[in-house]
């Protein structure tokens, strides 16, 4: 195995172990959970630069074009929440949950800070850039594995299945991934994760509003 495949597989396995072992160990509040993974997140990347991957390697070029790429893609989750919202199960079933306390700081900070950017400067800056290094096939696969397996104990948390929150944020990755090498730029997979995480939140929220459980009780 190359120097260069050790490096990625390392830095996979670091993610990965950072999200469901040393993360939960510290026991933090949301608040501190957010600020810590935007920490590590921006550190990791500016760490990461300063080893000599280049700004274009990590994403950091052609902003424009991802915001393009990744303000289309968003309109995707925005219809599909607005169609969820306009149907009474779904609607349902997206309230059955209590509201957070934090539901606004949620949406506006831990969201966009403490998920968004620490996970794509994370996964689709600084571990695209070094699996890609060491093989473009091979970095696709150890990507979307290290997204997916990122992921399972907030599933565990949830109560949701950890097998099936695998794959499908693994194939998320794919995604995000595809949208990195087609715009050359991580904003594209930033935004489209922002309105993927943020519009489902505020999904959510409508859905739980007091006023709109008092109108499906009188239905």
């Amino acid at each position: 195995m190359s120097s260069s495949s050790k490096t990625a597989l390392a830095c996979a396995a670091a993610l990965v172990g950072w999200n469901n072992l040393v993360l939960p160990a510290a026991d933090l509040a949301p608040r501190g959970r957010a600020a810590a993974n935007a920490l590590v997140g921006i550190a990791l990347a500016a760490v990461t630069r300063a080893a000599g991957v280049s700004a274009d390697e990590l994403g950091w070029r052609r902003p424009g074009k991802g915001v393009l790429w990744g303000t289309a893609s968003a309109v995707v989750p925005a219809v599909a929440y607005s169609v969820m919202l306009a149907v009474p199960a779904a609607r349902r079933r997206m309230a059955a949950g209590a509201r957070r306390a934090d539901h606004t700081e949620w949406v506006f900070v831990h969201i966009p800070f403490g998920t968004v950017l620490a996970e794509e400067l994370m996964f689709r800056s600084v571990l695209y850039a070094l699996a890609r290094r060491a093989s473009r096939r091979w970095g696709r696969v150890l990507g979307a594995a290290a997204f997916g397996l990122w992921h399972v104990l907030p599933a565990r948390h949830a109560g949701d299945s950890v097998p099936g929150t695998v794959v499908l944020t693994a194939l998320s990755g794919v995604a995000f991934d595809e949208m990195r090498r087609r715009t050359g730029s991580v904003v594209a997979p930033m935004l489209a994760h922002l309105a993927i995480n943020a519009g489902g939140a505020v999904a959510v929220g409508i859905a739980t509003r007091p006023d709109a459980e008092n109108r499906e009780t009188r239905r």
